[in-house]
């Protein structure tokens, strides 16, 4: 019995350093296997390193290659630009000794429309100073240089406007006096401000107070009226006055104003009657004074 216990012990000592020599075993397995994932891990992270390093390297030079691209069209812009620039300089300098004789008085002109207005030679246009007058009260007279028609026409103008509203305020006044007199409210009395002093409205007079507030109203009206139509007549008179005045701009009259008197030989029948008339009568040539002018 004590020899079996003896072996028993012998041999769970003997399978004891087995044990732990699996376990070492186990434990350096799973530490190299730790260690190759890291290094699987560090050489995945080193490996897309390198991959975003390359493709930030390839995006760079293709950035570079872009640039210069860019640089080398703007380059050749600019000389293609400049090229034209002197051409066209070339080109308006020789143009007046390219042009036929045909277009020689139009390039002429063109360069005397260049130089400065001769105020003595010019002429207005008689539709564009119409077409002033009609926007612009006065600018018709402003355009055709006939600035002392200006008093004139503006000083219509304010006229016409200041009697309109003066006459209207009349109006108003003696319409609302006569509506107040017309009716039975003691309240409403504005027509005692057109009484002189002293005066009062009884009902011996009443009846003729109505009647000059009726006409008073009536003749302020009418005044109110015609100073509108008045101030549309003067607006109408310096349209066609612009427009007159430039057409008469244009009216070419000679220098030479001049009246002659002239002896001439007329007919003793009398101007319109035929020759065998003439004969008829009996009458010869004789002796006038013709008066001729020239304009």
């Amino acid at each position: 019995m004590l020899t079996a216990v003896m072996v028993a012990v012998a041999a769970k000592a003997a399978t004891l350093p087995a044990d732990s020599v699996v376990r070492a075993k186990s434990i350096s397995v799973v530490r190299a296997d730790s260690v190759v994932r890291a290094d699987s891990v560090a050489a995945a992270r080193t490996v897309r390193l390198a991959a975003a390093r390359r493709d930030s390297l390839v995006a760079a030079r293709r950035d570079s290659t872009v640039r210069a691209r860019l640089d080398s069209l703007a380059a050749a812009d600019a000389a293609r630009v400049d090229s034209m620039l002197q051409a066209a300089d070339t080109l308006r300098h020789r143009l007046p000794d390219m042009l036929p004789d045909s277009l020689a008085p139009i390039a002429a002109q063109a360069r005397q429309m260049k130089q400065k207005r001769d105020w003595s030679t010019w002429k207005p246009d008689p539709k564009r100073a119409m077409w002033l007058a009609l926007i612009i009260p006065g600018g018709g007279q402003i355009y055709n240089r006939k600035y002392w028609k200006l008093p004139i026409v503006y000083g219509g103008f304010v006229g016409c406007i200041y009697a309109l509203m003066w006459n209207n305020m009349m109006y108003k006044d003696y319409a609302q006096a006569y509506l107040d007199i017309m009716d039975d409210d003691p309240g409403t009395a504005s027509y005692n401000k057109f009484l002189h002093l002293g005066s009062q409205i009884t009902p011996d007079n009443e009846e003729r107070y109505k009647t000059i507030f009726k006409n008073r109203k009536d003749k302020f009206r009418r005044w109110r009226d015609l100073s509108f139509f008045v101030m549309v007549g003067i607006y109408a008179v310096s349209v066609i006055d612009a427009y007159v005045d430039a057409e008469l701009s244009n009216f070419d009259i000679s220098k030479d104003l001049s009246l002659r008197l002239e002896p001439a030989v007329m007919p003793a029948g009398g101007v319109g009657q035929t020759r065998s008339q003439r004969a008829t009568i009996g009458g010869g040539n004789a002796l006038g004074l013709q008066c001729s002018l020239s304009f």
